[in-house]
């Protein structure tokens, strides 16, 4: 059985080393991204202090868009269009973006208008984008280089660990 770690109170760098440790073990042995993008979301979830959502969109080449995937926290907008959003962009860009505030960001889409700043990261496979990443928080500014830095090596590794159909 798999246990999350007791990450809380730790210096950040610190913090990602045992995250990331955690994500390793969790991912090995699977290959398929549903398990894993919902094994992921449930660790960030309980592991990342002051969020309230995390989880995956993945693109849908006959619907051109992402489609909502593994997540937790309160239910979320479906759809996104590709460049819409901070999700959107971050996707058709095909990288990280890392907003302060949502409610400044051009074009940003309210699925919970407690969420005051959002990190997407994109995920690739095989050299092209397949999805992202996203994680928001009620507060202003929660996200820094730190977070950035840890969050796009945990999807490095579930880009390593998974088979795209």
């Amino acid at each position: 059985m798999f246990v999350v770690p007791e990450t809380s109170g730790k210096e950040k760098k610190q913090f990602y080393v045992e995250l990331i440790n955690a994500v390793q073990l969790l991912l090995t042995g699977e290959t398929d991204l549903i398990a894993q993008a919902a094994n992921l979301s449930a660790l960030l979830w309980y592991t990342l202090p002051h969020i309230n959502w995390v989880g995956f969109y993945f693109y849908k080449n006959q619907d051109k868009e992402l489609v909502l995937g593994p997540f937790l926290g309160k239910p979320a907008c479906v759809r996104i269009a590709l460049g819409k959003g901070v999700c959107g962009t971050a996707f058709a860009s095909g990288k990280t973006l890392r907003v302060d505030d949502v409610h400044v960001f051009p074009g940003h889409i309210a699925c919970d208008p407690e969420s005051r700043s959002e990190i997407v990261i994109p995920v690739y496979y095989n050299n092209d984008v397949i999805g992202v990443l996203d994680i928001d928080s009620p507060n202003i500014g929660r996200f820094d280089e730190k977070d950035q830095s840890g969050l796009e090596k945990i999807v490095r590794l579930l880009e390593h660990h998974i088979t795209y159909p």
